[in-house]
């Protein structure tokens, strides 16, 4: 089973996180009436039907014919959406992949019924870009085949790796699910730094981000690590030199693993949360 072929790709929820992976299909070349997009009004749906996609406000309907069910709704009704779709699952057998962060595959065994060929995916909002970093993690039901076509979806939206334990997808949330808002946090921090130091706000701004983009394209393009690179750019008794010191004088490295080790632990505390609603 791959793109390639006729499968029919079906989106319960069509929020952002739906429509960047549904935009990045149209964009590998994924014909259009091989997507479903369901949402309880079809107004929502309206721009995606323009497209040449079905839509639909029958999510059990669409999912007795997917090959690909893509479930994209809010952790908290996640339940009440998956209970319905139980028989149609069951008898259909579809690759039924989870977007949704916090819910384990053992509670959509409980709402959809044993023995069903599941992933979940812990994407990031890059992804509404095409630049985002996705962690997958397949149950045993799941074939290589099956695994491979999966890959193939979520690769028009960026990056994605395969994790060989559930567990570890909280450690992908902590990296990169919620990493993007650690960056965003440091831009802001420089900014304003920048305006305190006499530049302008659009001229911090515009160098921030701009200092951001170019090292995020140098690291991923080279071929040393972001610790040489460091180093590269950190002349004896010069300028970066000192920021460098003054950062790991304030335990710069401590605060970001004490950071993402409380993002972790949410992300566990969320999974039992979640899982006994």
């Amino acid at each position: 089973m791959s793109l390639s072929s006729p499968s029919r790709i079906v989106f319960i929820g069509a929020g952002n996180m739906a429509r960047a992976i549904i935009s990045g299909l149209l964009k590998q070349g994924i014909p259009a009436q091989n997507i479903t997009a369901c949402e309880p009004s079809l107004e929502k749906l309206h721009d995606l039907a323009e497209l040449g996609l079905e839509v639909s406000t029958d999510n059990v309907e669409s999912a007795a014919k997917a090959d690909l069910l893509i479930l994209a709704v809010k952790p908290q009704i996640m339940k009440s959406v998956c209970t319905p779709l139980h028989a149609a699952v069951q008898a259909r057998q579809p690759i039924i992949m989870s977007v949704a962060a916090g819910l384990t595959l053992d509670s959509f065994e409980r709402w959809l019924g044993p023995n069903l060929a599941m992933v979940r995916c812990m994407p990031n909002t890059p992804s509404l870009i095409g630049k985002g970093a996705s962690g997958l993690f397949a149950n045993s039901h799941v074939q290589a085949e099956q695994k491979q076509l999966v890959e193939q979806v979520m690769t028009a939206t960026g990056l994605a790796l395969w994790v060989n334990t559930e567990d570890a997808l909280d450690a992908v949330t902590a990296v990169s699910g919620s990493g993007p808002a650690y960056y965003f946090l440091m831009m802001e921090a420089m900014i304003k730094a920048g305006e305190a130091l006499g530049l302008s706000e659009e001229n911090a701004k515009a160098l921030t981000l701009h200092t951001a983009l170019g090292a995020a394209e140098m690291a991923t393009s080279s071929d040393v690590s972001p610790a040489e690179l460091r180093r590269r750019v950190t002349s004896p008794k010069g300028t970066t030199e000192q920021a460098i010191l003054r950062f790991q004088d304030c335990q710069f490295e401590q605060i970001v693993e004490q950071a993402m080790q409380a993002c972790h632990r949410r992300a566990k505390e969320l999974a039992i949360e979640l899982g006994n609603t």
